[in-house]
């Protein structure tokens, strides 16, 4: 399908850079010559299977809209189609300020700016000029739907600013999928994936009954919104706590959300967000969540006490910075339209302010001991054989662990059963496991 869908781009926007060509060729007869060359018709899309087609048909996508989208796109895909306004003003040896432009550091042809755009569609006056900042306006859908935008430089004049197409639509329009965009200091989230189903997931029926409420949710809130028109009573997204000891589940059931519905979840890493430097912790997360906004992601916070803990009294200018940093997450989580759940150990480190705005607060038990069992079950591969000493209901009800330590102690013993060049499961194994994982928490068998 990919292949297929990168085949259908390519032919759409062949036929739409050869209209882009023509369409600046007869442009700049008109501006030179001034005479009255016909400017072309875009290329009809009705019925184009393309990518690019289908996001045109979509936002209603104007003529003049086209020629911008398609002046952030060029510089990606033949940037040659630009070389025609390297033309040089004789009169002042120089190139023409009306072309607009800059020179990349290391890209060698020409940089589409505003004044390119203004150039090709707003010639004719200040009227046309004053309605093309439209298009650059918050409230304009390219900016909305972060499709592409103005990047301003500095102080000098607006239209200036070069024309930014950004990676998610330039990987749609070309590749025709989503851009995952890479982790690092810019982005600090990782796509977190599990190949496990919900069959495999070990919770308490409670528990399970509230993250229903979200698999409700995410199937049905566009309809409660929309269609039953509560969108202008509640707000979009849905918010949940899940707190718990370690292993329980928490981030499992954050998977199998996203898998379910064919969404991808990220896990927010706290050691590149949190800074010390004030500002630093809101612009880190500002760069998630402006790429999240618009998509189909799952935001997940884990060991969310460390982002989202309780304020302090204000007693130097750092703890007042602290409380403006919780206030801008608030607000942020808040504002999400999508999915955001944090994950933490221990509720009683969530603030309040926080607690108060989620849809849900649930609580990931230790397993029970009839819940342990299933566990041990069916964490074990199938071609392996037990000891006939092991004894997995007496390891259920004697030793209390949560599902990860668990999965943890299966790994350990599967380990030395390959190491032995065997199949067997042997008790002395499980229970080295057993003390390797009680002994990271200070406790003994």
């Amino acid at each position: 399908m990919g292949i297929q869908l990168m085949a259908a781009n390519a032919a759409t926007l062949e036929k739409e850079l050869a209209w882009f060509a023509q369409m600046a060729a007869a442009r700049m007869q008109q501006y030179f010559q001034q005479n009255d060359t016909v400017i072309p018709e875009p290329p009809e899309l009705n019925g184009d299977p393309s990518v690019y087609a289908q996001i045109i048909q979509h936002y209603g996508v104007s003529t003049a809209e086209r020629t911008i989208l398609l002046l952030g796109l060029i510089p990606h895909i033949q940037p040659q189609l630009l070389d025609i306004f390297f033309v040089k003003n004789a009169t002042y040896d120089r190139g023409f300020t009306e072309f607009g432009g800059i020179k990349g550091q290391s890209h060698g042809g020409f940089l589409p700016t505003g004044e390119t755009a203004a150039f090709l569609l707003a010639i004719e006056g200040l009227q046309p000029r004053f309605h093309l900042l439209h298009y650059f306006s918050p409230d304009h859908f390219f900016s909305k739907y972060q499709i592409l935008k103005l990047m301003p430089a500095g102080d000098e004049p607006l239209l200036s600013g070069t024309l930014h197409l950004s990676p998610e639509y330039l990987s749609l329009l070309t590749q025709g999928q989503s851009h995952r965009p890479d982790y690092n200091s810019l982005f600090p989230a990782k796509r977190i994936q599990t190949g496990m189903e919900w069959s495999d997931l070990v919770l308490d029926p409670h528990a399970f009954e509230e993250v229903e409420e979200i698999r409700t949710w995410i199937q049905h809130g566009n309809t409660l919104l929309q269609d039953w028109g509560m969108g202008h009573k509640i707000k979009p997204g849905f918010r949940s706590l899940f707190y718990g000891p370690p292993g329980t589940g928490k981030s499992l059931t954050a998977c199998l959300l996203g898998k379910s519905f064919n969404m991808e979840v990220y896990r927010i890493d706290l050691s590149l967000v949190v800074s010390k430097f004030i500002g630093e912790t809101e612009k880190n997360l500002a760069q998630v969540f402006d790429k999240a906004v618009h998509q189909q992601w799952i935001l997940f916070f884990d060991e969310a006490d460390a982002l989202f803990g309780k304020r302090t009294q204000t007693s130097s200018s750092n703890d007042r910075y602290a409380n403006q940093e919780v206030a801008y997450l608030l607000q942020r989580v808040e504002d999400f339209p999508g999915v955001v759940i944090l994950a933490t150990n221990l509720k009683a480190n969530i603030d309040e302010a926080f607690a108060r705005r989620f849809q849900s607060m649930i609580y990931f038990p230790m397993p029970a001991p009839e819940q342990r069992l299933r566990i041990w079950r069916q964490s074990f591969p199938e071609h392996v054989v037990l000891d006939d000493k092991l004894n997995l209901e007496e390891m259920a009800r004697k030793y209390e662990m949560a599902g990860g330590t668990i999965i943890n102690v299966v790994r350990y013993s599967c380990l030395m059963a390959l190491k032995r060049d065997d199949k067997i499961i042997r008790l002395q194994d499980v229970m080295a496991g057993i003390r390797k994982e009680f002994s990271k928490d200070g406790k003994t068998i």
